[in-house]
């Protein structure tokens, strides 16, 4: 089975698309072919009153697209050097988004979303793309999961800034007993 994820799926609550994000795919089609990972771990950031999320600070040229049409890319390049891919979601004039944070990619773990992005060629070209019609860039749910997927919520990584909001337990990852994980492990970014 291969679906790709409708606009209505990520039409929906942000924390409730990050959860079940976790062990779908990342399909990127780059031209000469497709490269296809499964999600183990994204991080979820909630509207302007969360203090981590980039429209916290308000609407701007970067952040105008995390108001817009859920399920379209928000790409953006931290440390001058790092790509990263978040998901719009939740209702248009609400910012909110899912950052994929790792992937399992032919049996390698990509742990990081520079890593992710450099992986499978995602760069600030790919920011404002409709991932909702497989093009260059969508998601698939390609198994129907058997039982319950072990998926943890932790808190978030890197933004201490932004005081309480940090603690908040919005990163969810596929716990490391899951068979998916046992392969070789790429070094955290």
């Amino acid at each position: 089975m291969c679906n790709i994820l409708p606009r209505a799926y990520f039409n929906r609550p942000t924390l409730t698309v990050a959860r079940s994000l976790v062990g779908k795919y990342l399909v990127r089609e780059n031209g000469t072919g497709q490269l296809a990972g499964r999600i183990i771990e994204v991080e979820a950031y909630v509207g302007p009153s969360d203090k981590a999320c980039h429209a916290s600070k308000g609407r701007t040229a970067r952040t105008d697209v995390l108001f817009g049409s859920p399920g379209v890319s928000y790409v953006y390049l931290i440390y001058g050097m790092y790509h990263c891919l978040n998901v719009v979601t939740d209702r248009e004039e609400f910012p909110a988004a899912v950052l994929i944070r790792a992937i399992q990619l032919d049996g390698l773990l990509i742990d990081g979303p520079g890593r992710v992005c450099r992986a499978l060629g995602i760069d600030r070209t790919l920011n404002r793309l409709d991932m909702t019609i497989g093009k260059q860039l969508w998601f698939e749910e390609r198994e129907k999961r058997t039982g319950r997927t072990p998926i943890g919520a932790f808190p978030r990584i890197g933004v201490d800034y932004a005081g309480s909001w940090a603690k908040k337990p919005w990163r969810f990852r596929l716990l490391s007993g899951e068979p998916a994980l046992s392969g070789r492990r790429a070094l955290r970014s």
